[in-house]
């Protein structure tokens, strides 16, 4: 058994679909089939039970997935104390990010890392925020939009102004009616538009909710008249050129969404995560 059959293993637990988890690990159906079946000659036991909707732990499984979950973190732990004892800069950096993040500023950023330090292995988790918090104890850092950590050190990134947009006018003197596109987030970001929303219900109304899954989705939609978007300045900044907009703002002050850096004290001990948290630090996001 290697090591990557072991992480099939979380990973199928994790996603509960072999589509689902084929996707993930950007390898065809059948690889996976096949490799589970292999997995599962090994053992001699069968280790999911096939459902119309998931996979589902047989009991012989979940002695199995939790002899993986020692197996992966046990490989993790030798390969951070081998990094930390060498003078070459090496070993797992393990990161859990923001889709946001992680498609608007994370490859600039891990290309220039990885040319640095080639020997270091980077696995990357993307997903929403709120995700990402509850496992956060399984990475060395976590970038996340809204709150910050608790229990964590958790350096601030930048402020992300939040803006409508529309193909129609906003007027300033009668209500403006149309309907809301929303693209999929963590609660944080719903509370902040609907809260917004709530004190200037006197100019904009939405006439009904559109909810899409991907934030570039949700541009296109806007783009092609359907309805008004409520877009962070990080990935609309250059939109505001051709398409009428407002700041939101409440008391004056603007709306925006904080980007923190999280992490649990010791991680910085590993010579790879501290050099990433030093690269991070450092970048100018807007």
């Amino acid at each position: 058994m290697r090591i990557d059959d072991y992480e099939l293993l979380l990973k199928l637990q994790e996603i509960g679909t072999i589509r689902g988890t084929a996707k993930a690990i950007l390898i065809s159906q059948p690889a996976v089939t096949q490799r589970l079946k292999y997995i599962e000659e090994y053992f001699g036991q069968p280790i999911f039970i096939r459902t119309p909707k998931q996979l589902v732990p047989t009991p012989s499984g979940e002695i199995i997935l939790k002899h993986a979950q020692k197996v992966v973190k046990g490989e993790a732990a030798i390969m951070n104390k081998l990094a930390q004892s060498s003078n070459t800069i090496q070993g797992t950096l393990s990161i859990a990010c923001s889709s946001l993040i992680s498609q608007r500023f994370l490859p600039a950023i891990l290309g220039e890392y990885t040319a640095k330090y080639p020997n270091v292995t980077i696995d990357l988790v993307t997903g929403i925020s709120e995700d990402i918090k509850r496992n956060h104890k399984d990475y060395h850092v976590c970038i996340i939009r809204g709150q910050k950590l608790k229990e964590s050190t958790c350096i601030s990134l930048f402020e992300d102004p939040l803006y409508i947009f529309d193909t129609e006018p906003f007027p300033k003197n009668r209500m403006k009616e149309r309907p809301l596109i929303s693209f999929k987030s963590d609660d944080s970001m719903h509370e902040l538009v609907d809260n917004w929303l709530y004190h200037h219900n006197d100019l904009i109304q939405p006439l009904k909710a559109i909810t899409v899954d991907q934030i570039e989705t949700c541009k296109q939609f806007m783009k092609q008249g359907i309805g008004m978007a409520v877009l962070p300045q990080s990935v609309s900044d250059s939109m505001k050129k051709d398409y009428p907009h407002i700041a939101l703002e409440l008391d004056g002050k603007p709306v925006t969404r904080h980007t923190w850096l999280c992490y649990q004290e010791g991680v910085r001990k590993l010579p790879q995560v501290d050099l990433f948290i030093k690269e991070l630090a450092k970048q100018t996001f807007l």
